[in-house]
């Protein structure tokens, strides 16, 4: 059974830093590119970053809001996806949700805020 479960979400004070984990299970992780997209209410989803996979480099790539203070990675050895997430704002907070690219697999969702 595909699994991806989020953990790392919560609230946080503008400036303060989260770092969002996605473990995955019951597929070939290190054959996916790996993905973290948000939605905030009202919002569409957006992409934020992502990963690909080791064999090409795992090269990253951001959305320019966050470029410079979000920062993915991933392991392979455990099979995990992360997001590090610095210098939050207030217009980070939304849910996110981690994504294996080209499938539709994806996790549950978990909310981060930013407020003070």
């Amino acid at each position: 059974q595909v699994q991806l479960v989020e953990s790392g979400g919560g609230l946080v004070q503008p400036g303060g830093s989260l770092r969002l984990s996605c473990a995955a299970s019951g597929f070939t992780f290190t054959w996916n590119d790996m993905s973290w997209y948000r939605q905030a209410p009202g919002k569409e989803r957006e992409l934020v970053a992502s990963v690909s996979r080791s064999v090409t480099g795992g090269r990253t790539n951001y959305a320019d809001s966050v470029k410079g203070r979000f920062t993915i990675s991933r392991d392979n050895a455990k099979n995990t996806v992360y997001l590090q997430m610095n210098s939050l704002k207030p217009e980070d907070t939304a849910v996110y949700y981690c994504h294996a690219e080209n499938t539709n697999y994806w996790g549950q969702g978990t909310q981060v805020t930013v407020s003070s």
